[in-house]
């Protein structure tokens, strides 16, 4: 039987997974990559080391039965590099990064925000990847000369990996990653001057733009049982691919990937609407050059705040600790954390905002702490699902989800209780691959139409709304209580 080789290279690690052509996992490996953090509010990875350690977690799999890879990674993520070695000339600057937040408030003052939204479909925000290319052209002339000059190329992750597995022969991207980087019409598809003249980057330095079940050369790939040449097909940003997992195909369908960060996808069909103050409009996948859009209300902190308890805050030792402490407590005892440790996303878009744990007395412990962190990702995604619901006029009674904390079995009932919707877990914790290997399967002719691929096996876990209305309006009051606070200090700091 086929199998597929699809590399997921995330905020915190790269994995290379074998599926079957039914979608089921064969064989994995992951290797994680450093956080590096210059100054606060910065965050960079470095784009060699993750090189390697996708030659390496390649290297511990069996590659024989593989006949193609497909790729899917951290979107808004941008590196450049020297077109002829590949080698990166600067770490790559990570989507949680705000340096570019001068960059954005400016061009906004400028009046220009109306105008990069109806085209690109996204926010003025830093989240996004022009603006720390902005950066990196005032901040380091050497790269904005190789920029101009021609010898230095703009990639997103999945564009640096494409070019160093195919030798430099290959420098392209797909339409869902480059929707996500504010210099690109969704609507006719093709990186915009304008918008590039307003970034200072030049058009000649970005990659061609191809349809995510595209071909993309082929890799030259070595596995535990020797060396092998593949295609590449099948190229998806994280957060799409997972919604193509989902088998989301159709308007009005959607899901929540929970990692890092969370995204809330919703499927609107084939033609592109705003996005109204919550959410973006963006590119959910192309085929054959037919583009589906989609609705995305970003949350810059679900998982990453279960990683700061641990690592900074030091009241955990690993993430699997967290769903026995919340429930050794049976409330949050009033204590509500509000995770804006770079900043709100949807639907509020405050850079400015900074983290709070709001509600502490001499009673709160660290579970309540630790059962206000995995709340606050609840209230978040309901903030989130109920403008988009709103703006595309639809009424989700169920929602998909994904990621490695749709293992907390709390955490899950918490987000159905919240929303007040149905959430279907994934039982397979590999979505955003499994997703670019479907793409690979539909681009490669192993499935024919968007029908075969509904049709491939799955299972998952349903949790449905449990918790009294009367309780769910008590805590969601406390949420937007503690929410205004944090945007009450950004305020007071403006003035």
């Amino acid at each position: 039987m086929p199998r597929i080789l699809a590399i997921d290279q995330s905020t915190s690690a790269t994995k290379a997974i074998v599926f079957d052509q039914s979608g089921q996992v064969i064989d994995k490996a992951s290797l994680e990559h450093r956080q590096i953090y210059p100054q606060p509010g910065w965050v960079e990875h470095d784009a060699e080391e993750i090189w390697r350690n996708t030659t390496a977690a390649i290297a511990r799999l069996p590659l024989s039965e593989v006949e193609f890879l497909s790729i899917t990674n951290q979107r808004e993520t941008i590196v450049v590099f020297d077109r002829a070695t590949s080698r990166p000339l600067h770490n790559a600057i990570v989507w949680q990064c705000r340096r570019g937040t001068p960059v954005c408030d400016e061009l906004v003052r400028q009046g220009h925000g109306e105008a990069i939204t109806a085209k690109t479909g996204l926010k003025v925000d830093t989240y996004f990847s022009a603006s720390k290319l902005k950066w990196l052209v005032d901040d380091k002339p050497a790269i904005g000369k190789s920029l101009r000059d021609g010898s230095a190329c703009i990639g997103t992750m999945d564009t640096y990996l494409i070019h160093r597995l195919t030798g430099g022969a290959v420098w392209a991207t797909d339409h869902t990653n480059a929707s996500r980087t504010l210099l690109f019409d969704i609507e006719k598809l093709r990186w915009d001057e304008r918008l590039c003249e307003l970034f200072l980057v030049p058009m000649r330095s970005l990659p061609e733009v191809r349809s995510s079940t595209a071909r993309y050369g082929e890799a030259e790939l070595i596995g535990i049982d020797g060396a092998k040449r593949v295609p590449i097909i099948g190229v998806m940003g994280d957060s799409q691919a997972a919604l193509f997992a989902q088998r989301c195909m159709s308007p009005g369908s959607a899901k929540v990937t929970l990692g890092t960060g969370s995204s809330v996808l919703l499927n609107i069909g084939d033609r592109a609407r705003p996005g109204g103050a919550a959410a973006v409009s963006t590119v959910a996948w192309t085929h054959d050059g037919r583009p589906t859009y989609c609705f995305e209300g970003i949350i810059n902190y679900a998982a990453a705040t279960i990683e700061w308890l641990r690592t900074q805050f030091g009241i955990i030792k690993d993430a699997s600790e967290c769903e026995a402490l919340a429930t050794s407590v049976t409330g949050n005892g009033g204590v509500f954390l509000v995770p804006a440790f770079a900043g709100l996303s949807a639907p509020h878009w405050s850079p400015g905002a900074t983290a709070a744990i709001v509600g502490l007395t001499g009673l709160s412990t660290k579970a309540h702490v630790v059962r206000a962190a995995l709340e606050a990702i609840a209230f978040q995604i309901h903030d989130v699902l109920g403008a988009m619901k709103v703006q595309a006029g639809v009424d989700l009674a169920a929602i998909h989800a994904d990621g490695g904390p749709t293992r907390n079995k709390f955490l899950m009932q918490f987000i159905a209780d919240i929303t007040g919707v149905t959430i279907a877990a994934a039982d397979v914790a590999e979505c955003s691959a499994l997703g670019a290997a479907m793409a690979g399967m539909l681009g490669s002719g192993l499935c024919k139409s968007y029908d075969d691929l509904t049709q491939l096996p799955r299972t998952q876990t349903v949790y449905r709304p449990q918790m009294p209305a009367v309780q769910r309006e008590g805590l969601l009051s406390g949420w937007q209580r503690a929410v205004k606070q944090v945007l009450c200090g950004v305020d007071a700091v403006r003035r």
